[in-house]
């Protein structure tokens, strides 16, 4: 079972893969195949609908990567919550986020419940 600290991190590696074949590899390895990814703007159910989902928001934000917030993750249980930002490496993030990953009993990502706190403009 992984460590629902080290699932957080291999859920934003999977964000941050830009090579589709090693993406979905991740997406295989760490996600459940009836997980569940909603924020505002999406709701995605199982693991091609989540790839698919990743790739056009990568297409939409090209260059850009998610690094984990400030305040790092905070986990109880089966679940975390945690910040993330969206922007150029080093540089201030265009996007903020909040999610809550929910961990299944043997230890891949169920669901993420996303939120976000800063998008760019229109």
């Amino acid at each position: 079972m992984t460590n629902i600290q080290d699932l957080a991190a291999h859920y934003l590696a999977t964000w941050n893969e830009t090579d589709a074949e090693a993406r979905r590899k991740l997406i295989d390895t760490y996600w459940a195949a009836d997980a569940l990814y909603t924020d505002p703007l999406v709701e995605a159910a199982g693991r091609d609908a989540i790839d698919a989902t990743i790739g056009a928001v990568q297409a939409q934000f090209p260059g850009l990567v998610f690094t984990l917030g400030a305040n790092g993750v905070d986990a109880h249980h089966r679940i975390a919550r945690f910040t993330w930002d969206l922007g150029p490496a080093g540089a201030e993030a265009l996007v903020v986020g909040f999610d809550v990953l929910v961990a299944t009993e043997d230890g891949l990502i169920g669901a993420v419940h996303g939120f976000l706190d800063k998008v760019p403009a229109a």
